[in-house]
């Protein structure tokens, strides 16, 4: 993302991780964002724009920003696993970096909205709590999604055509879950990934 950008490699359920962090500016970070890229086998990385977006999004927060490529993809290990493994990565990069009492959010982009929402859930039935979920245009209408917290940030374009904006619709009713809707943006929110950082940033709170 930049040149402070630091390269690092961990231990996963199918071998090496590969990874990308990014420390806020200013003071000691307030905690760790762990940032899930799209799908993998249509050339979803952890490079991906709206990723590295969240990830500028999150340092200005005060957070480390924590990119991570899923099996198979770039330096990591393995192999495609249809959503399953992709998650056990999630988990295994929060267990590596979170430590003992570090604020933990969970961020993804499409299919990595999914294993966000996946991970989030297994780790608050765990008991390990996670202070806030974003989801950006989540892959409602491809993967099964769980429930999410009442506080989740759920951006979505106006006129997806990967994932329409009708099925997220469908997916946050049943929670009465707040939608962003943002006008005119498609799928990889092409020319408005400015607004989208400020959306993130305009929604957050502590």
């Amino acid at each position: 993302m930049n040149a402070h950008t630091q390269r690092q490699s961990i231990a996963g359920p199918a071998g090496a991780i590969e990874c990308a962090i990014d420390a806020p500016t200013a003071n000691a970070p307030r905690g760790l964002a762990v940032l899930c890229h799209p799908h993998p086998q249509h050339g979803g990385t952890m490079d991906n724009k709206v990723v590295q977006t969240l990830a500028r999004a999150f340092t200005h927060l005060g957070y480390t920003a924590l990119r991570f490529n899923f099996r198979g993809v770039g330096a990591s290990a393995g192999a495609w696993d249809q959503g399953v493994g992709e998650i056990d990565d999630a988990l295994a990069v929060v267990a590596a970096f979170r430590g003992e009492v570090q604020t933990l959010v969970l961020a993804g982009f499409s299919f990595g909205g999914y294993v966000a929402a996946q991970a989030a859930h297994r780790l608050r039935v765990g008991g390990a709590a996670v202070q806030r979920l974003v989801l950006v245009a989540p892959a409602v209408s491809r993967f099964a999604m769980p429930a999410v917290p009442s506080d989740t940030i759920v951006i979505h374009g106006e006129a997806d055509d990967v994932v329409p904006l009708s099925a997220i619709f469908e997916w946050a009713r049943p929670q009465a879950l707040p939608v962003t809707v943002l006008p005119g943006a498609g799928h990889f929110f092409h020319g408005q990934l400015s607004l989208l950082k400020s959306m993130v940033l305009g929604a957050w709170h502590d």
